[in-house]
């Protein structure tokens, strides 16, 4: 918009030459023209160096439509694709979601879901590419591995035969990989990194504990990292408090406490009394006056924020942050809250931003947010505290001279020590190496094929997407076994990574080209890198490394590891069914490569189609053992490898098979049951007719008497006159199954 008013200002041009400006402009055709000054040479790439440079590599970035917003026609600043795959600025996009009446794609009129209006994420792995196209061949240099004196502990956490739950619940942390004492103020170091790189902003762990034990954040539970008598270090954006707010670069924190955690009450969100600066409030109030820096770290948990990072990355770490005020104010609750107002000021990017430098400094006096100046004008008794507000300048400032961020004097002392600098380097990585890692697929963990990025944020195959979901119906109607065909119900389809539903996207999911075409230009530029590292002979030393570390961890080995593998390798090749097959297949696979780069196989596996078709006997086999293998296997080649069909065949012939069986178990007890009947009555014919009169109820002599009372006296003379003998044949007949036959028999 900006270039078009200055087209419409421009006095010289004519009407004419306006549109054929404007035209060129939306088409992207005056990036590609040559510059007139170049005759000159003035300007170009080969009169400025470094400067000409960068312009032309930004000119070349906004000469490709993948990476541009399709509504600014810009860069993307923090990309956000939608459901249609169209990329966005977030700014750009929360700006069209509330002007606009119809929340559509301004490209293709698709309209967009209430929730992702709603809610949108930034796309990760657009941002990783544009920032390893703008830093070009950048890599990593290797630095000393960093021995830690804490041998007694695993690598991960641990549980013990105590635990009484399932998971991490009751978990131990492992060791600390970093020699930084828990009080550390500010980034963790490259020298206090075993890999010699340091924790780096984008840095993401699984979970809390293995956060822990790279430092960004020590405590494993509480959001908080300080002491009140020194600052705080650190505070974890998740879950957090109905009041704050998150807007990447600034955002307004709540402080610990004022809640009832009583007895068994951990989860409790409502409050129960004032909070004040005392304990870890006065931890953060301290780092405000003293601008202290503070590490920030995000939990996919911080369900209102955009900024927050996918299930699939569930903690990252975000970089430097200083408290510029904080103060005191009544809550959504009614009660007062310890609130902190965070601005980043860290030298390296953001993760959702695709610049390539880090933080400038801002007019604190002027460019405070609108959102904190409100809250600041209710503060409680206009009490509220400033960073710097002493005579003492902040410890984390620019340095105009460098022009960086950096201590202005030494950081408060700490009570610990780090550890010994020993070891060898580590692998370097190029930052197109970093981006392509990026690109992976949520379901099958290989670089994408045929992207389809979700409204949720994360990215798939289109194949893995029609493996998972394939066959199965957007609706299905409940109501046809009652004869009511009102009752349509709605097919959930969860994402394979968070869970959300993609029912409605899945009916119209388009395959994303501006990210298939990102992968392309990163592979190449992967091997393209690579291929200098050989020319180099950087790649042979790597291998070298690679195999005296193999040799090492060959030589570790206990004999009775080496004595499993050696059973377990002799099990696998005796069986010639497919899933033994598999299984050995697998285990080359892990021999043949380290087992960090082994990717994990599952249904959606797309080596070929002969694989998937092994996997799915496999897994049926393991499913039905009652089959032939062969029965099997011709089935899934019937069904061109669709699993779930043969599984359903399978389970209707077993069905049929236990209905027959049952039927025959049936059959054959009724013809015992004749064939007992019949000798019961031969047996019958021997005995005597007193004994079948007293059966009958009827004695000789009796007269057959009708009357109760005296029918009822005759028996139990008739049975009393009769002789054992008789009685034992009765018995021995099958009488003695009768109530009447078993009080004879006494």
């Amino acid at each position: 918009m900006k270039k078009i008013m200055e087209i419409q200002r421009d006095s010289k041009l004519t009407d004419a030459e306006k549109a054929i400006k404007r035209q060129e402009l939306l088409t992207g055709k005056w990036m590609s023209q040559p510059d007139s000054n170049n005759d000159n040479g003035t300007k170009g790439t080969n009169g400025a160096g470094p400067s000409s440079a960068a312009a032309t590599q930004e000119e070349d970035l906004m000469g490709d439509d993948t990476l541009k917003c399709a509504i600014c026609m810009q860069l993307c600043e923090r990309p956000v694709t939608a459901p249609c795959q169209h990329n966005f600025c977030l700014k750009c996009f929360q700006d069209l979601v509330a002007k606009a009446k119809k929340k559509a794609c301004p490209s293709c009129r698709h309209e967009f879901g209430a929730k992702f209006a709603a809610n949108p994420r930034v796309n990760t792995a657009l941002i990783s590419a544009i920032r390893a196209v703008k830093s070009g061949k950048k890599a990593t240099t290797a630095k000393n591995f960093v021995r830690i004196n804490n041998d007694d502990r695993p690598d991960e956490a641990f549980t013990t035969e105590r635990a009484q739950r399932a998971g991490r619940a009751n978990a131990a942390s492992g060791r600390i990989m970093v020699n930084v004492p828990n009080d550390h103020f500010g980034p963790i170091p490259p020298e206090a990194d075993p890999r010699g790189l340091g924790i780096r902003v984008g840095d993401c762990w699984k979970d809390r504990l293995d956060c822990r034990q790279w430092g960004a954040h020590f405590p494993h539970v509480a959001g908080i990292a300080g002491q009140s008598n020194v600052g705080a270090q650190s505070v974890v954006l998740s879950g957090g408090y109905e009041d704050d707010r998150d807007e990447g670069e600034w955002f307004l924190y709540t402080g610990s406490g004022g809640r009832d955690l009583s007895g068994n009450k951990r989860t409790s969100k409502v409050q129960s009394f004032n909070q004040d600066f005392t304990s870890m409030n006065q931890a953060l109030k301290l780092s405000c006056e003293r601008g202290l820096p503070v590490r920030v770290v995000r939990s996919h948990k911080e369900k209102r924020s955009a900024y927050a990072p996918t299930t699939e990355e569930p903690v990252r770490y975000d970089g430097i942050y200083r408290i510029v005020k904080c103060w005191r104010k009544k809550g959504a609750q009614g009660l007062l809250m310890c609130r902190y107002l965070f601005i980043r000021c860290d030298n390296e990017p953001a993760p959702w931003s695709s610049d390539d430098a880090g933080d400038r400094p801002r007019d604190l006096a002027k460019s405070l947010p609108k959102e904190a100046l409100a809250e600041i004008k209710e503060a409680y008794n206009k009490d509220v505290y400033t960073m710097g507000c002493g005579k003492d300048k902040p410890y984390w400032d620019w340095n105009a001279e460098k022009e960086e961020w950096g201590w202005t004097r030494p950081p408060p002392e700490s009570q610990r020590n780090g550890a010994s600098v020993s070891g060898k380097g580590r692998k370097k990585v190029s930052e197109h190496e970093k981006a392509l890692k990026e690109m992976t697929c949520g379901v099958c963990k290989e670089i994408l094929k045929l992207p389809v990025s979700a409204p949720c944020g994360h990215n798939f195959c289109k194949s893995c997407l029609d493996l998972t979901f394939g066959g199965q119906e957007f609706e299905v109607d409940t109501g046809a076994a009652t004869g009511r065909s009102l009752r349509i119900r709605k097919v959930v389809m969860p994402c394979p990574c968070c869970k959300s539903d993609l029912a409605d996207f899945l009916r119209t999911a388009q395959v994303n080209r501006d990210l298939e075409s990102m992968v392309a230009k990163l592979q190449k530029q992967v091997e393209a890198d690579k291929a200098e590292r050989i020319a180099n002979g950087e790649e042979q030393e790597e291998k070298l490394e690679e195999e005296e570390k193999e040799e090492e961890d060959a030589t570790q080995t206990s004999p009775s590891i080496k004595k499993k593998g050696r059973k377990a390798t002799a099990a696998t090749s005796v069986g010639a069914s497919p899933k033994s097959a598999l299984k050995k297949k697998k285990q080359q696979q892990q021999q043949q490569t380290p087992s960090i780069l082994v990717p994990r196989v599952g249904i959606a596996s797309r080596e070929n189609e002969a694989d998937r078709q092994a996997i799915a006997v496999a897994l049926l086999c393991s499913d039905f053992p009652d089959f032939d293998v062969g029965l099997i296997e011709a089935l899934v080649e019937q069904e061109e490898g669709d699993a779930r069909a043969v599984k359903m065949a399978l389970s209707r012939m077993k069905q049929q098979m236990v209905a027959e069986e049952k039927k025959k178990a049936k059959q054959d007890n009724g013809t015992q049951g004749a064939g007992g009947s019949s000798a019961t009555a031969a047996a019958a014919a021997v005995v005597s007719p007193a004994v079948l009169a007293t059966a009958n109820g009827n004695t000789p002599g009796s007269g057959g008497a009708k009357a109760n009372g005296a029918k009822g006296r005759t028996r139990s003379k008739s049975v009393s006159a009769a002789p054992q003998a008789e009685v034992d044949v009765a018995v021995a007949v099958g009488k003695s199954t009768s109530p009447r036959a078993k009080r004879a028999k006494k």
